[in-house]
């Protein structure tokens, strides 16, 4: 929001001393964002006057038009003589007001004019465009024309006010009232002290049966309509300099005085409206929910298809405009042809989300929406609408007709109830009752009550919905500075959880395992569901789906880590890496069964235990995962050896190493899931209060899930649930003894069908071999015609140790030979060459 100081002046009585970084310093430390002060005209230096043009000489001889002009500039030249300019623009005429810049005058940019010979003539001057001038586009794309009444000779610095300060305000969401001046100007008024002139105090007439009619079809969407007339306009009135200059300050394109006006009313109380031809109106105007597939031109020229959620404006025919957010191209004031002599202007509330969501849909931001969409002032309508009527009777000789619509939807001003000393628990600072009374009435609140306070909001500030909105206005105005600083007294922790700490060892271990973390957004679609080939009944197909998604192709929180991960592969696969190996730790979502509403917590207070269960329990089951992926060499060949690339048996040592620091025994076996290649597929299992569940999966993922997907050949990947294998755990995990007796090994070949699963033949060996084994080691595996076509051989290194002795060979033998004997009895494995 651009407010230009010396429009800011009208309504409070600034001192005259006060600059516009003084107001800037003010307003910031009451909270609002003023970002810069442009100072306009502060590098001009005049003279700079009103010249009547007396002859124009058309210079022929040249590529490009040229003219050569006489002008009447009073005594400004100090001879009363006419000033000779040549000056190239065609859109001024004999006797036209033009604004003329005088040699030894000094214009925007550090342009210096003096007298000069151009195009064989002297040119003692220059007739100036409004671009020269610094004042942005005023609408004609050439030179200014001025009013036909203005004296030559006249200042035109003070004329068309170049010199002026503008604050430009970044407006915050909650802060809507700030996007006009009647919203500034309180502020300032509140941060000096002075009494504020609210241009929204105007006598309205009361509505009456002989106004233009409304019909409003859907009173939640709009829930005040005012309608006002004007008949016998001057078409071909134009906007004084005072109102173009005021709302090119503020930034906005001078259009026509029907147009401006309505502009003009909108910057001033934060209210838009919209001005109809009424030749071009047929009928009742309505306001009700489009129809699906409705069609409708909007002002820009754009054909736009509306939606079903879309508010629209219409007439007898149809819609007419985008209630909220632009007009209708059928029904606008055209300012070419001049022929609007009758104006029916609207001002109208409109809810905030259904106009937010419109702009969004159709991708069109408005200065309306932009208001409409952060709150306006609901009770201002009729005050706009009638400052519109106003205007246009006194600048463009109309009539206002007697008719008034005014069509209310019955509401109540929202009440909070607040104990006097809210905002001093709030701030940790003694306010007192009286100057928490005194602040709040400042905003525009009405408070009654001693100890608990009944306050009412002010209809333009829709943001104070609690008693924490109402002290930090308390707070902003007694000035955030003023705080005092003190440092929280926050009582002895805890430490981590176990959660937290497995969580940190697990990111610690796989780093340390050549891992690199590759964090991703929670967000995915359900086409990855497809893409993984997973059933239609898979429980991961049960998605939390986000009310409003930062992306509509992402609108679910993940139930899995490996689409994120995967796709960051791909990207760094695609930008060159082609060896990979990334890992993530984080949450993954799932719906409950009952869906619950959330509560709000205080913020006064610790919640209880009760409220924080509460809380829990409404949202979504978030247990913590972990994942791997690999791609590429997983060792790199060089002097020291060949290499080797990533394979199954890698994804599946990251699942143990995960298993090894939450100090868990994790089940090794054959699986078939998903996205993993159904023969090189581990399914991954834990004990839980006696019973085995499935903890994830890894190894290679399906060749064709590669393909779709665009992945590396034989990409990898793991992933298993950290809070399962936390559940599972014996406690924390232990350092290894150190024993300073001997180690005894014994290998053992043992031959077993090709279908016997090596987990299998392991775990026999350790429960067999007892508590003297110390570890056990798969070395070789080897298959051959002497072993038979569907045998293998699986070599194993079993190291025995005891604690307080040094084993004999006889003792590290007979464990060897228990733990055959088990595994020879639970998977038919016999030993090598027996």
């Amino acid at each position: 929001m651009r407010v230009p100081l010396s429009w800011l002046r009208e309504y409070v009585d600034l001192p005259a001393t006060e600059t516009g970084r003084d107001v800037q310093a003010k307003l910031i430390s009451a909270g609002l964002e003023v970002e810069t002060v442009e100072q306009l005209g502060a590098d001009l230096k005049g003279p700079l006057v009103v010249g009547q043009v007396l002859t124009i000489e058309e210079l022929t001889e040249f590529k490009k038009p040229i003219r050569f002009c006489t002008v009447d500039v009073g005594t400004a030249n100090g001879t009363g003589e006419p000033q000779e300019i040549v000056c190239g623009a065609r859109n001024f005429a004999v006797g036209d007001k033009v604004v003329v810049v005088l040699p030894g005058a000094v214009l925007p940019g550090n342009f210096a004019i003096a007298a000069r010979k151009t195009y064989g003539k002297t040119s003692h001057g220059m007739i100036c465009s409004g671009d020269e001038l610094g004042m942005g586009d005023d609408g004609s794309g050439g030179i200014i024309v001025l009013p036909p009444e203005m004296e030559p000779g006249t200042d035109a610095i003070e004329l068309l006010q170049l010199v002026d300060e503008v604050l430009d305000i970044a407006v915050t969401p909650d802060r809507g009232y700030a996007l006009s001046l009647r919203g500034v100007a309180r502020e300032a008024a509140i941060a000096y002290g002075l009494p504020l002139r609210d241009p929204a105090l105007l006598d309205v007439p009361a509505p009456n049966a002989f106004g233009h009619p409304v019909r409003i079809s859907d009173p939640m969407g709009c829930d005040r309509f005012t309608a006002r007339r004007v008949t016998g306009l001057d078409p071909d009135a134009q906007s004084p300099i005072w109102l173009r200059r005021r709302l090119q300050k503020a930034g906005m394109r001078p259009v026509s005085l029907a147009v401006d006006v309505t502009n003009y009313v909108m910057l001033e109380l934060g209210q838009p409206l919209h001005a109809y031809d009424r030749s071009r109106v047929q009928g009742t105007i309505g306001v009700r929910r489009a129809e699906q597939g409705e069609k409708l031109t909007t002002l820009d020229g754009v054909k736009r298809t509306l939606d079903a959620g879309d508010l629209v404006i219409t007439d007898d025919r149809g819609p007419i405009g985008l209630a909220g957010v632009m007009g209708g191209a059928h029904t606008e004031i055209d300012d070419t042809e001049g022929t609007t002599t009758e104006v029916v202007i609207e001002a109208a509330h409109f809810d905030p989300i259904t106009i937010a969501r419109t702009a969004r849909r159709h991708k069109l931001a408005s200065e309306a929406s932009k208001r409409f969409e952060r709150g306006a002032d609901p009770e201002a309508t009729s005050a706009a609408a009638q400052r519109t009527v106003d205007l246009l009777v006194l600048l463009a000789g109309g009539t206002a007709d007697a008719g008034v619509t005014e069509v209310i939807a019955p509401s109540a001003p929202h009440t909070i109830t607040i104990p006097a000393n809210h905002p001093d628990k709030v701030a940790g600072v003694d306010y007192g009752r009286e100057t928490v009374v005194r602040r709040l009435q400042e905003v525009g609140c009405d408070v009654y009550g001693q100890d608990e306070l009944i306050v009412t909001v002010p209809s333009w500030r829709p943001d104070l919905t609690d008693p924490n909105d109402l002290a930090e206005e308390v707070i902003r105005l007694e000035g955030y500075e003023n705080l005092p600083s003190t440092l929280p007294k926050p009582p002895a922790g805890l430490g981590l959880t176990d959660r937290q700490r497995l969580h940190r060892r697990a990111g610690r271990a796989l780093a340390g395992a050549g891992y690199v973390e590759a964090p991703n957004y929670p967000f995915i679609g359900e086409h990855v569901f497809d893409q993984f080939g997973l059933a239609a009944d898979d429980p991961k197909r049960k998605v939390v789906k986000l009310v409003n998604p930062l992306s509509d192709e992402e609108p679910a929180l993940r139930t899995t880590l490996l689409p994120g991960l995967l796709q960051a592969l791909r990207r760094n696969d695609g930008r060159g890496s082609h060896d990979l190996a990334l890992f993530e730790t984080g949450l993954v979502f799932h719906p409950r069964e009952e869906l619950r509403v959330a509560g709000r917590l205080p913020v006064d207070r610790r919640p209880t235990d009760e409220e924080i269960a509460s809380l829990t329990a409404a949202l979504p089951a978030q247990p913590r995962h972990a994942a791997v992926v690999l791609a590429g060499a997983r060792e790199q060949a060089g002097w020291w050896g060949k290499g080797r690339p990533a394979d199954w048996a890698d994804a599946i040592e990251a699942a143990r190493v995960l298993a090894r620091e939450s100090g868990t025994e994790l089940l090794v076996r054959s699986g078939q899931y998903g996205p993993w290649h159904p023969g090189r597929c581990a399914e991954l299992a834990v004990v839980v209060d006696g019973a085995e569940q499935i903890v994830g999966y890894a190894g290679e993922l399906h060749p064709g899930v590669l393909k779709t997907l665009g992945l590396p050949a034989r990409t990898c990947a793991m992933e298993l649930d950290l809070d399962a294998l936390e559940r599972a755990s014996s406690g924390h995990p232990k350092g290894p003894k150190i024993s300073t007796f001997p180690v005894a090994t014994q290998d053992v070949a043992l031959v077993v069908d090709k279908s016997v699963p090596h987990a299998d033949v392991e775990a026999a060996l350790h429960e067999g071999a007892g508590e003297l084994l110390e570890s056990i080691r798969l070395f070789d595996e080897y298959e051959s015609a002497q072993l038979g076509e569907d045998k293998k051989s699986l070599a194993y290194a079993l190291r025995f140790r005891a604690d307080d002795r040094t084993l004999t060979v006889d003792e590290a033998s007979a464990a060897r030979d228990a733990a055959v004997a088990l595994a020879a009895e639970r998977t038919g494995a016999v030993l090598r060459g027996a």
